[in-house]
């Protein structure tokens, strides 16, 4: 488990999913448990060492669950925590800020043109 917790929630909030990988699994496992090649798949351009070691953090702390099955080959399932589903609330207002920014952007470089 996580060590020297941050006193300031933001920087707790931070220090737990400020990877861009890690918003990005997040994202992808709030439609529910994916396999690691689906999630590789869904992100793109993350190598397959990348998120191995950014799914066992995430893993250590508490945001997800890893879960294989005694297969050959093996089978591996990542499914988010309560605690990774409460973060839907962030990246939902991650959305609507990246969104009101776009318009906004977009707006002010049409009006320099």
């Amino acid at each position: 488990m996580i060590e020297n917790l941050p006193d300031c929630p933001v920087e707790m909030t931070l220090m737990l999913i400020s990877d861009k990988w890690k918003v990005l699994i997040i994202r992808d496992l709030l439609e529910g448990t994916k396999r690691f090649g689906e999630l590789k798949k869904s992100i793109g351009s993350i190598s397959q060492k990348v998120l191995t070691s950014n799914l066992r953090s995430m893993e250590e702390t508490g945001l997800l669950t890893r879960k294989v099955y005694a297969e050959v080959p093996p089978r591996v399932e990542y499914t988010l925590t309560e605690t990774g589903y409460s973060l839907q609330s962030v990246l939902n207002a991650m959305t609507d800020w990246g969104n009101n920014y776009k318009k906004i952007f977009i707006n002010k470089k049409d009006i320099l043109c």
